[in-house]
């Protein structure tokens, strides 16, 4: 197994809201990326809260041999509440705070699984023979709009609001997160991005850096020197795990 990631601030941006977790767990790796927003550096704090507070509640929850795939997927969605819920009341002890949130996609991969959850537009990608499929949907207001048939794909890549998201962790009491089981099959690369790579960089260009190179490292450094290329306008998180 091969990991790759790069993080970036981006031409635009005062600072980087973005945050990852990669665990030192070889067996069972966990990786984690989120997505803060919120003015003061509030999303800074909101998106290294819920990495900090999701990874050491996973690490310490998904031992044991005896774990099935409910368990698992229970544990990760408590998680990811349990961080939903240190956020909230924090955004509501101080007016700085008021309104942060953060992007949530994690993966963890148990023998022959990978287990993703997500909460907002933060994705993640399979890459299998050759070929690129978005396992996440977007909890976003354009793809809100595609599924209602009002704007088309297309349209969607250049809508004013593309950037809104209509669920994110701790902007609310409660949260609904998804959960994803994806069979891992040998090759496979499992990239997970934050919407400064998306926005900029066409799912089609991010095929073609992973089919012509192989080096995991490499691929996470030229998407982001690809969407700084582009304009940068936002923060740019790319995380790659080759199987």
């Amino acid at each position: 197994m091969e990991i790759g990631v790069k993080t970036d601030i981006g031409k635009i941006r005062d600072i980087n809201q973005d945050a990852y977790y990669i665990s030192s767990l070889s067996k069972h790796p966990l990786v984690i990326i989120a997505d803060g927003m919120g003015g003061h550096k509030a999303g800074e704090i909101a998106s290294n809260m819920a990495v900090e507070i999701i990874s050491s509640n996973l690490e310490k929850d998904l031992v044991g041999s005896s774990l099935n795939d409910n368990d698992i997927k229970d544990i990760i969605k408590c998680s990811i509440s349990k961080a939903n819920e240190e956020i909230y009341n924090k955004s509501l002890e101080d007016e700085k705070f008021s309104g942060m949130g953060t992007t949530v996609t994690l993966a963890y991969k148990k023998n022959k699984k990978i287990f993703i959850g997500h909460v907002g537009d933060s994705r993640a990608y399979l890459f299998r023979k050759g070929v690129l499929s978005q396992l996440t949907k977007d909890h976003s207001l354009v793809e809100e709009l595609i599924r209602n048939g009002s704007i088309s794909r297309e349209e969607a890549k250049i809508h004013p609001q593309r950037n809104i998201i209509t669920r994110a962790v701790g902007t609310s009491k409660e949260i609904e997160s998804d959960l994803i089981i994806q069979e891992k099959l040998i090759d496979d690369i499992l990239l997970l991005c934050t919407d400064g790579l998306t926005n900029m960089v066409m799912d089609e260009e991010i095929e073609k850096y992973l089919y012509k190179c192989h080096d995991m490292q490499k691929v996470c450094e030229e998407l982001v020197r690809t969407a700084n290329d582009k304009g940068g306008f936002d923060n740019i998180t790319v995380l790659a795990i080759k199987f």
